[in-house]
């Protein structure tokens, strides 16, 4: 037994490894830039136990969060971690699509510049580059409503239940995926669509409409890929060095 689950002596191997991989998570969209102080959230779901879920203990900065620290909650909203601080958005957030979607062990939810700035637009991101053509065909756009409600965790999952990439009207991102890389990974491609996007529409000519033929092929292409277990891992994996080089200290 490791040292860490000699301290909790409580917990599954399954679940320190979640909380390892997540309190990683953090640090590498710390590293990315992608925060808002404290008001976004990242969590993941525990194997085996389909009604738990991990999320940050509310206050702390990203590049502060640890295994230990994350938050353990029911899909209902009880707290099992003692002391455990939440965001209420944020479980309003994460347990609408976790209950509309059993697939999904991962959703990562953001409010960078990129992201926002494409929420101001009704249909905002164009099949007008490469980057949005590993998304464009998942991409759903979710209505703004009433934060923390139960109307809003509702309308959530409807939302979620159509794609794993959402653009969160007059807000920010949200993804979803079967692990916390392919989650990532499809934040990083909306958020890299989303900057093209915004740049494009600051030219002073119309940006080129990539062919349709084209674009059905790669939406062929991405949908085998996207679930598959393999997707995003290299790139998760190089993102977790480069952090631990810079000292993030997340496996405590």
């Amino acid at each position: 037994m490791s040292a860490a689950l000699q301290l909790h002596p409580e917990m599954s191997d399954a679940e320190w490894q979640t909380r390892c991989d997540l309190a990683a998570l953090y640090h590498v969209v710390h590293h990315l830039g992608w925060t808002d102080l404290i008001n976004t959230h990242m969590t993941a779901r525990i194997p085996g136990e389909p009604n738990h879920f991990l999320i940050n203990n509310y206050g702390e900065m990203f590049d502060e969060t640890t295994a230990s620290s994350l938050v353990k909650m029911h899909l209902d909203g009880a707290v099992l971690s003692p002391g455990g601080a939440f965001n209420a958005a944020g479980f309003t957030i994460h347990s609408g699509v976790y209950k509309a979607r059993p697939d999904a062990n991962c959703v990562l939810h953001t409010h960078t510049r990129a992201g926002a700035g494409v929420s101001l637009l009704r249909r905002g991101l164009r099949p007008i580059s490469q980057d949005s053509l590993h998304v464009i065909d998942d991409v759903v756009y979710h209505e703004y409503g009433v934060p923390a409600s139960e109307e809003e965790c509702e309308a959530l999952g409807r939302s979620c239940a159509a794609g794993t990439c959402v653009v969160l009207l007059n807000h920010g991102l949200l993804t979803l995926g079967e692990t916390i890389h392919g989650a990532l990974m499809r934040l990083y491609m909306l958020e890299r669509a989303c900057e093209l996007e915004l740049l494009a529409r600051q030219m002073d000519e119309p940006p080129v409409v990539i062919d349709l033929s084209v674009q059905r092929k790669a939406a062929e292409r991405m949908r085998k890929l996207r679930p598959a277990p393999e997707y995003g891992l290299s790139e998760w994996k190089g993102l977790v060095r480069t952090v631990e080089r810079k000292g993030a200290d997340f496996r405590r």
